[in-house]
């Protein structure tokens, strides 16, 4: 016989093992999955953000946060910044990589949907003991050749649903790492814009005291030309003095936060801060209109909110695996191959063995084992669905703060620009006062001491509108959507491309 023929031989043999045992096992796959069926538990949403009042957000359909949404503060350094983070920061490849590893086990649990198949190849050479009982037979004190060249199928039904429960859990756990990925790349993106704009604020500080200090320099000028004509004391000199070298210090002292932002940026975009430097721009602009959707959108929009519900769905599934464990685990298995005394009749007809069966194991006592891993799941479903409103009542409270901050320092702002204005009119009658002479120095310091005051007050307070404003899109999930969620991350887990089809049921 030829070897073709040979291996046509044992592949009829494998087909009929396949057809008698195997394959009528594979459709008892369809029988039911133990285990609760997921549905998301309700979270309570608003009907209306309270904190709005009569500040006046954008409208969704007069524009949209998008995945870019920093490009809403028009600011061209601040969009080169963020295009690099994308690309070098390393916390973000870190949770890329992490999410990778999530893939990879979901991946791995779902090769259990399939048989196991494994060949070799041996060769040994027996000696058969002349004592060994009984006595009389012929093979006693024999010496032979044994080669074999074995294949074993082994494969588990999934009756009770363990595998398919298991898969739909690391599935879960897959896509809750893609939510984390994109909490991360929203948290360093806003992180990246809240330093910037915290350091451009500062630098419109620095520029208000170096000014200043140039208008103190005129006023120590004036002092001391009048002093030297008679016409002030030496102690309204030194106050002058005084005033002027406090402020030289001030606007010497901003450098030390203005430069800590800026190593902090560098680290952001992935560079050595010895190495990066940013321009000074001081910040002048309020902040731009943010687009507004109901509460209950935030459900859908939040990456956070949406990772604690797929972990909820993940152990949900657990309670399922934790259930199967009650019922017998049902297997298969098959070898088959050659075996023969002489190597060259390994590859013939009559060397060709094969045998196949079923097996069944079933649970007797474990002293509460079961029932305790069971307990467990349930408890750890329980722990996830109170995360999970956790983080949507967190959710709700950041998306207030941040609208009160914005409403109260929008209203705060105009009063302190009123304030700045009446301290600079206040400067300038001192100022006309002192060269009168109708008044001391010490009015001109307060008044000096006051102006400053209120336009470093009214700077400040620009900066934190910048802030709230971005931490106000971070807590509407910065144009993020759970459509973009990968309904099957063990082939297609890209996050940039919307997935319409996603849905909570669990997928083969």
């Amino acid at each position: 016989m030829s070897l073709q023929h040979n291996l046509n031989a044992l592949s009829r043999v494998w087909k009929r093992t396949l057809a008698s045992v195997i394959l009528p096992g594979v459709l008892l796959i369809a029988g039911c999955a133990v285990g609760p069926k997921y549905q998301r538990p309700a979270a309570a949403a608003p009907p209306a953000y309270k904190e709005v009042g009569d500040w006046r957000p954008a409208q969704p359909n007069d524009q949209n946060l998008g995945g870019n949404w920093w490009e809403l503060f028009q600011d061209p350094q601040l969009n080169a910044l963020e295009a690099q983070v994308n690309v070098s920061n390393q916390d973000l490849k870190a949770a890329e990589a992490q999410y990778t590893q999530a893939r990879a086990v979901l991946r791995y649990y779902r090769a259990d949907y399939y048989p196991s198949i494994n060949a070799g190849a041996s060769a040994t050479r027996n000696r058969i003991s002349n004592n060994r009982p009984p006595g009389h037979l012929s093979s006693n004190g024999a010496t032979y050749n044994d080669y074999q060249i074995p294949v074993e199928l082994s494969y588990e039904l999934d009756v009770w649903g363990r595998v398919r429960k298991t898969v739909e859990s690391q599935r879960g756990q897959a896509q809750a790492g893609a939510a984390d990925l994109a909490t991360v790349n929203l948290s360093l993106h806003a992180q990246l814009a809240l330093f910037y704009f915290q350091a451009r604020s500062l630098d419109a500080q620095e520029q208000l005291l170096n000014s200043t200090v140039s208008q103190y320099e005129q006023a120590f000028e004036l002092t001391d030309s009048r002093f030297k004509g008679g016409l002030a004391s030496e102690v309204e000199v030194q106050q002058a003095s005084t005033q002027l070298e406090t402020t030289r210090a001030q606007a010497i002292d901003v450098g030390v936060l203005r430069a800590q932002y800026e190593h902090a940026i560098a680290t952001l975009i992935g560079k050595p801060a010895s190495s990066f430097q940013l321009s000074p721009l001081p910040l002048t602009s309020p902040p731009p209109s943010i687009p507004l959707e109901l509460p209950s959108d935030l459900l859908e929009r939040r990456p956070d909110i949406a990772a604690a519900e797929r972990r909820m769905a993940a152990a949900n599934a657990q309670i399922g695996v934790a259930k199967a464990a009650y019922y017998p685990n049902i297997s298969l298995g098959a070898t088959g191959g050659f075996e023969s005394g002489v190597i060259t009749t390994l590859l013939s007809g009559p060397s060709i063995l094969w045998s196949a069966g079923a097996s069944a194991l079933a649970p007797i006592f474990d002293a509460g084992r079961r029932r305790a891993s069971a307990d467990q799941a349930i408890a750890a479903y329980d722990q996830t669905v109170a995360n999970y409103r956790e983080t949507v009542l967190t959710g709700f409270q950041q998306v207030e703060d941040n609208l009160a901050a914005l409403r109260i320092l929008e209203k705060e702002a105009g009063t302190q620009q009123r304030a700045v204005l009446a301290a600079q009119k206040y400067l300038e009658l001192s100022l006309t006062r002192y060269r009168g002479g109708i008044t001391s120095y010490l009015e001109v310091t307060t008044a000096q001491s006051a102006a400053l005051t209120d336009e470093v007050t009214a700077v400040n307070i620009l900066g934190r509108r910048m802030s709230g404003a971005v931490l106000l899109i971070q807590a509407l999930g910065g144009g993020w959507d759970r459509a973009s969620l990968p309904s099957h991350p063990e082939c297609c887990g890209k996050l940039t491309k919307a997935q319409s089809d996603f849905s909570l049921a669990p997928t083969r």
